[in-house]
């Protein structure tokens, strides 16, 4: 395929992309050998409708593929447009209520940041902030695990976390780090009334200690019987789920 573009693969990956209308598809492949079904056929038609090229193509152009479960279709796109922190803060300055962002520092796992993405969309979440640098990027594995939801959500890719911290602080921005010592349980912050960023670390390191320094609260999920290693994507969900019960509530 053409090192110029990334890939998406699965059924349901290519075509949420296709109706967001927010990648820019080259050239869509689809396997000769596997059934058109209601999906394959609505991906032909959203293609033709859209003048982007498909073609049906041997197994040996998956070969490569075939570690992932690509469904017998993958689609060339552009590589993802990551948004300026400036941008988003300037965008969600005047809007009518409140808004949300996942901050995320240190998380390496493909299918970690493709589940989180996937929960975010789904609980309303404005933005994710990655740091350029040791945090796994947007890949074609990450596509497929978000089901499609990388489409639908801003992600912004910042070189100095603390940096973009600071600059949330400035612009009315409380922010929330998470860590397993702390002292208050998360869903003690009202979450209503203010602009608020979750910040969630990997799970062998947790949030940096400057970042828990530059912090407005420190929160944590209780466990039981001593035992600490929930996966960074359900933790999460627990906590953002909790923010869209208070939001509800109200």
């Amino acid at each position: 395929m053409d090192n110029n573009f990334d890939v998406i693969y699965g059924k349901n990956s290519v075509l949420e992309a296709l109706n967001s209308g927010n990648r820019e598809i080259n050239k869509i492949l689809i396997s000769k050998n596997i059934h058109t079904d209601v999906k394959i056929a609505k991906i032909k038609e959203l293609a033709q409708q859209k003048g982007i090229i498909f073609q049906f193509v041997g197994k040996e152009k998956f070969q490569q593929y075939d570690e992932f479960n690509h469904q017998g279709i993958i689609a060339q796109i552009a590589p993802i447009k990551y948004m300026e922190l400036e941008e988003f803060i300037e965008q969600n300055a005047n809007k009518d209520k409140f808004s949300s962002l996942v901050i995320l520092d240190g998380v390496e796992d493909s299918h970690n940041l493709g589940a989180i993405i996937r929960t975010c969309v789904c609980a309303g979440v404005d933005g994710i902030i990655i740091p350029s640098r040791r945090n796994v990027l947007v890949n074609s594995t990450v596509e497929k695990i978000s089901a499609g939801a990388i489409n639908f959500i801003p992600i912004i890719k910042v070189n100095s976390l603390i940096n973009a911290i600071q600059r949330l602080k400035e612009n009315d921005w409380w922010i929330i780090a998470t860590d397993a010592s702390a002292n208050d349980n998360y869903y003690d912050v009202k979450y209503n009334d203010m602009n608020f960023a979750i910040v969630m670390g990997a799970e062998h390191a947790g949030v940096s200690k400057s970042i828990l320094k530059a912090s407005d609260f420190i929160v944590k999920i209780p466990m039981q019987n001593n035992f600490n290693s929930l996966n960074v994507s359900n933790a999460l969900s627990a906590i953002i789920f909790e923010t869209l019960r208070q939001k509800l509530k109200k």
